[in-house]
């Protein structure tokens, strides 16, 4: 298996996971609650921490993801219910990648997972320097599996890599992802939603997909009262039927040249100023 996403989380998905303990020789996928955090618990509504590092709920990571998902339920008008998102925190990366390698063998090197499967919703990632930017991408794919009976995948990692900025980022732009795009599209890169929609298995994803993804979702959101209307229809259609027609052509159909929409939309987000906060 190749990622071309180094140490970046990715979702893992119960068909991949299914593939992979098949492949290891595997024939029950239920982890070892030994091996698990066990020694701290947080709970607010749909979230519950299970950590081997103390953290009270006022903590500021986990204030972090009680305002996350307040903000993923407005920007998205999905309700604030479903089923609970479990997050383990290992106390450092050497406990958490022991006990991936065990549960799910074959999984390559990240910092965070999330697997979603009919028994939990759960975030696996250990403390570090960079927990709090993977807790709010793997918790964005928790909150959508909670609501959703499916979520596309460019769609799920589109909108993950969204909610991963902070809210304190003017209109929530990932500067790298902006300056790549636009050296891109210097060099005539053509965007293609249906291609994306193609994509089945996050191993065929490469960095740029999940650039173009977030791209996607950033102009639905932000571009126009139609593009973010063709998002939201979509998602609440997602809530009913897990496989509906591909957004590209609700989108095709309300935006006529939405191609060059999306380009134009794109080389604006490098000239928005940055905060004084910096990912």
């Amino acid at each position: 298996m190749k990622f071309d996403m180094a140490l970046r989380p990715i979702r893992i998905t119960l068909s991949l996971f299914a593939a992979m303990l098949l492949a290891a020789g595997c024939r029950t996928a239920r982890p070892d609650a030994a091996q698990l955090p066990v020694k701290h618990f947080v709970r607010s509504e749909q979230l519950l921490v299970v950590s081997d590092v103390e953290l009270r709920k006022d903590h500021a990571l986990i204030q972090d993801l009680i305002q996350l998902r307040q903000d993923v339920a407005h920007e998205l008008q999905l309700p604030l219910e479903g089923r609970d998102v479990v997050v383990y925190v290992f106390a450092d990366k050497a406990k958490y990648q022991k006990y991936l390698d065990k549960t799910y063998p074959g999984l390559p090197p990240r910092r965070a997972y999330f697997v979603g499967t009919p028994k939990e919703l759960a975030v696996y990632t250990f403390w570090g320097d960079n927990i709090q930017e993977d807790l709010r991408h793997e918790f964005t794919h928790g909150l959508l599996h909670a609501q959703l009976k499916d979520v596309p995948l460019w769609l799920d990692e589109g909108l993950a890599e969204y909610f991963e900025v902070p809210r304190s980022t003017p209109n929530a732009v990932n500067r790298e992802y902006a300056r790549k795009l636009g050296i891109a599209i210097a060099n005539n890169w053509e965007p293609d939603l249906e291609r994306l929609e193609s994509l089945q298995d996050v191993i065929q994803m490469q960095r740029a997909d999940y650039q173009e993804a977030w791209a996607w979702v950033h102009f639905l959101l932000h571009s126009s009262d139609d593009s973010h209307e063709v998002l939201l229809n979509h998602l609440q259609e997602l809530r009913e039927n897990p496989h509906p027609a591909p957004l590209s052509i609700a989108l095709h159909d309300t935006l006529p040249e939405v191609n060059n929409r999306y380009l134009s939309h794109l080389s604006s987000l490098n000239s928005i100023q940055p905060a004084n906060h910096q990912r």
